[in-house]
């Protein structure tokens, strides 16, 4: 009694707020680690011109989803702190603004101070218009006149046609088409006077200038309206010429008990989406001061949602500027990796003979994401497999996984897919996917009413002689061969009996009318998961207390579900060593004395996007391993249909160890955070080598032993 007496007043202790770390702020220092690695001279250049395409792509859907909701609160008069940190929205948006405007500014210095001249050096630059000479403007000015003028639509905006409706995330040009008006009339007359065009997106924007030697000339699509941008106003004069681009407000709200149909409903907040509310606008230097002023006025955009730039406004298109270079200078790029083909399945034997004799895990993309496609191709095309089963979140644009469910239900089988139609911005892929499955004869479902269903896993019933046999895949990330190869997740292949019950009951439960199932294996949120998580740490308290050996890993994107975190706290206090690896948000703060000392957080941002799930308990020795697609966040724990699955056999949880120890171990991608909430580069031990984890697990697929 007296034990418990004190595990209460520790978890109240942990309540206080000054032990957390908001979750917004702890994004924005994530991204702060992305725009890290464009810093980094030891990445390769053009791979830190991506790294600055990474953070402009994270930051305009933290804009479109975060800073919305946050501004949203605001508006309807929500004042109430949020439960951790204790910040009000508006606290939450001042704090943002001023972090983002900092990064930005990095941001923005780092492309225009530090990549650009270091490109130079490599025969490559992107130049302004007006740095061109006579010969190579007169053919730019035929190129304009040819391919771009015939795409661009000017929109003048008077009393007769107001300012249009300018699709998220659009780049445009405002024009003045007027002479300098005094500060007094400015504003009156200037609407009267200004026209917008649209930078076309189906246009390439890095047009090349072919020069006499190696070297490769690039300018910009804008740049180059803007300069011939005259050609569109005959008759009047352009006073300036202004860059800008909106980010809307992106997130959708779904009446799913009201709609009678979910396909439908999705498809009309999908064109909402396009249009919703302005929460930020980006503005390149120079601009004019007036049109800015305007912008402000009719987008209902504050000063601190304004960001000025001084070199290119959307970065997201340096992903198209790497592909573009990589061609011509493969050593600017990291090497190509090409994932390894295991060694514990055979191409040229049958899957399914594999998995009986045997569970299979492979570490992706270190190891080929092509034995799931084999396993879902398979069993489309195996006479003695009757029905498949399978969670589809996000997939390729090309996916041959929806090839082979087609195929399957053409050839007879019973064909089921859960289809999320409510997986942000993968919406509309998604709704179109379900529509051609369901005219290819599966039987397509759409999850549960208020959830999202998150978790991955395939069932394939077989029949095997006079009996039937469940095969399953399971795990941490999409079905999704295109993302395969640059995220790192776990898949496990399985025939145990137990698992292969509870994947049977799982789909029925989804598809069907049927009690909540009693699980074997599996554990499956809402809720259960989270309660799972709990009675683990609460055992791991327990053993250590009675043994002194308590240790708690838990490898994962974000950390934010509070309930979650005061456990951990609790086993902190007991003593219990925790290690974390949170590639992304975390609200816990470690090493504060008296509550998280025994708690040590990290987080690798490198080549490839870390994406694994795995949870690990000691139990005086009763090793515990799990892998999920669940987060420890509350939307995973609460809001989402996710699977948590056991590693049951020996050797298979020998090779999970030996990643945990190798990210534990990493000392040249890993940050660790402070107790303040600051993330500082892993500091290597004299005479210590340098570690980095997925460069290791590179050279690991490299080699059949990994032990």
């Amino acid at each position: 009694m007296l034990e418990s007496n004190r595990t209460y007043k520790q978890t109240i202790q942990v309540a206080d707020s000054a032990y957390y770390n908001n979750r917004e702020l702890s994004w924005l220092a994530f991204n702060k680690r992305v725009l890290e690695e464009a810093v980094d001279t030891k990445n390769h250049l053009l791979e830190r011109f991506k790294f600055l395409g990474i953070f402009s792509s994270n930051l305009d859907e933290f804009f479109m989803i975060r800073v919305a909701g946050l501004k949203d609160q605001v508006k309807a008069g929500f004042s109430k702190p949020e439960n951790k940190a204790g910040l009000t929205p508006k606290q939450q948006l001042f704090s943002i603004s001023k972090q983002n405007h900092d990064l930005v500014k990095q941001q923005d210095d780092t492309y225009i101070h530090t990549l650009l001249p270091e490109l130079q050096k490599y025969g490559v630059k992107i130049i302004t218009v007006e740095k061109l000479e006579k010969s190579n403007l007169d053919k730019l000015e035929q190129y304009f006149d040819e391919q771009i003028f015939p795409v661009l639509t000017p929109m003048a905006i008077d009393t007769y046609r107001p300012f249009p409706m300018l699709m998220n995330k659009s780049l445009n040009l405002v024009v003045v088409l007027s002479e300098n008006l005094n500060d007094e009339q400015q504003i009156a007359e200037i609407k009267e006077r200004l026209a917008i065009v649209q930078v076309p997106s189906v246009l390439t924007r890095y047009i090349e200038i072919a020069t006499s030697d190696s070297t490769r000339l690039f300018v910009l699509l804008e740049d180059v309206i803007a300069y011939f941008i005259k050609k569109l106003f005959k008759g009047y004069r352009v006073s300036s010429v202004s860059q800008f681009r909106i980010t809307r407000n992106a997130d959708m709200t779904i009446h799913e008990e009201d709609a009678q149909d979910l396909l439908k409903e999705i498809e009309e907040e999908l064109q909402k989406r396009k249009w919703g509310a302005a929460v930020r606008l980006e503005i390149k230097s120079p601009y004019d001061q007036g049109v800015l002023a305007y912008l402000k006025s009719v987008l209902e955009i504050d000063n601190e949602d304004v960001y000025e730039i001084e070199g290119q406004l959307d970065l997201t298109s340096l992903f198209s500027f790497y592909r573009l270079l990589k061609s011509t200078h493969e050593e600017l790029a990291d090497k190509a990796f090409i994932p390894k083909l295991t060694t514990e399945l055979h191409p040229d034997q049958n899957v399914f003979d594999q998995m009986i004799q045997r569970d299979i895990l492979l570490h992706h993309p270190y190891e080929s994401f092509k034995p799931v496609l084999d396993f879902v191709n398979g069993a489309a095309d195996d006479e003695n497999v009757l029905a498949i089963k399978q969670t589809l979140y996000r997939v390729s644009g090309d996916s041959p996984v929806i090839k082979a469910l087609k195929r399957a239900a053409a050839k007879g089988k019973q064909v089921t897919v859960l289809v999320e139609l409510k997986a942000r911005f993968d919406e509309e892929n998604n709704v179109q996917w379900a529509k051609e499955l369901e005219r290819a004869g599966c039987h397509v479902i759409y999850g549960m009413t208020h959830l999202k269903t998150h978790g991955k896993i395939t069932l394939v019933v077989r029949r095997e002689g006079e009996h039937i046999k469940r095969f399953v895949h399971l795990g941490t990330g999409n079905y999704n061969d295109a993302t395969a190869k640059i995220y790192t997740d776990i898949s496990l292949f399985t025939v145990n009996r137990n698992i292969g019950i509870d994947a049977a009951n799982f789909f029925n439960y989804l598809s069907g009318y049927t009690q909540k199932p009693v699980y074997h294996h599996l554990s499956v949120a809402p809720f259960d998961i989270r309660n799972d998580f709990l009675h683990l740490i609460d055992k791991e308290i327990h053993y250590h207390r009675r043994y002194g050996n308590g240790r708690i890993i838990g490898k994962m994107n974000s950390l934010t579900d509070k309930i979650l975190i005061m456990k951990l706290y609790e086993a902190s206090i007991a003593g219990v060593t925790i290690e974390l690896i949170v590639r992304g948000a975390c609200c816990l703060r470690p090493q504060i004395q008296g509550v998280s000392e025994n708690i040590r957080v990290r987080s690798i941002v490198g080549r490839f996007l870390e994406h694994s799930r795995i949870y690990y308990f000691h139990h005086n020795k009763q090793e515990k391993f799990f892998l999920s697609s669940a987060d420890m966040m509350t939307r995973n724990m609460v809001k989402r249909v996710e699977i948590l699955f056991p590693i049951l056999d020996t050797h298979l949880k020998k090779k999970v160890w030996k990643w945990l120890e190798v990210m534990l171990a990493d000392n040249v991608k890993a940050r660790e955070q402070d107790q303040e909430g600051n993330y500082h580069y892993v500091i290597k031990k004299e005479h210590e080598l340098s570690i980095n984890s997925q460069e290791i697990f590179c050279q690991y697929a490299l080699c059949d032993d990994q032990e």
